[in-house]
């Protein structure tokens, strides 16, 4: 999803909670990576790796000029290294100190490894922020969490591209006027479903 769909997306959830949901779990993203010059991990489950957010992130942060916000990514399964290959494995985890910010993104509830390894992390002093399900022990561990149960209008993708790019906004953005919820919806089909300018 380009800055474009991202702003029409926007537009659309004016005056919902979620712009104002993202953007405060986002403020506390930002403002834990950046107080402390860094150390951004993100993690998934074995089934869902957000590959996705982490390039997202990883833009934001250029764009930002906020370094601090592009992200290690910890796999499960980890390739063999070598070049153009990471092999972080949930081992980095366990060994995240104070200063570090695990941010862990669950579409269904966790347990048995990873829920050891984030239970480690806070232990050692990291800060443990989650973005799923928004059930399970693993909320109960962090220090933030953004729930995304299945049933609701936005999916867990949709909210991974709010959050992300609200983290990586400089400045305060524009409150726009009260629409309707449907009318913002039609606007955004319309947009998404128009066939590009002719250059003719």
């Amino acid at each position: 999803m380009d800055a474009v769909r991202v702003a029409l997306l926007r537009e659309v959830l004016a005056g919902t909670e979620w712009l104002g949901t993202t953007r405060r779990f986002a403020g506390a993203l930002r403002g834990s990576v950046v107080s402390y010059g860094g150390g951004l991990l993100l993690v998934g489950t074995p089934a869902y790796e957000p590959w996705h957010l982490a390039a997202h992130l990883v833009d934001e942060a250029t764009w930002s000029g906020t370094p601090e916000l592009a992200p290690t990514l910890v796999r499960h399964d980890p390739p063999g290294s070598g070049p153009g290959r990471p092999a972080v494995g949930l081992g980095r985890i366990e060994a995240a100190r104070r200063g570090e910010t695990l941010l862990v993104v669950a579409p269904e509830g966790v347990g048995g490894a990873l829920l050891e390894r984030v239970h480690d992390a806070r232990r050692g002093g990291a800060k443990v922020l989650v973005l799923g399900s928004g059930e399970g022990e693993l909320v109960s561990m962090a220090h933030e969490s953004l729930a995304v149960p299945d049933g609701l209008e936005l999916d867990l993708d949709t909210v991974q591209h709010l959050v992300s790019a609200a983290a990586g906004e400089n400045g305060t953005p524009v409150v726009r006027g009260r629409r309707r919820f449907r009318d913002r919806l039609a606007r955004l089909a319309d947009v998404l479903t128009a066939p590009p300018p002719s250059r003719w």
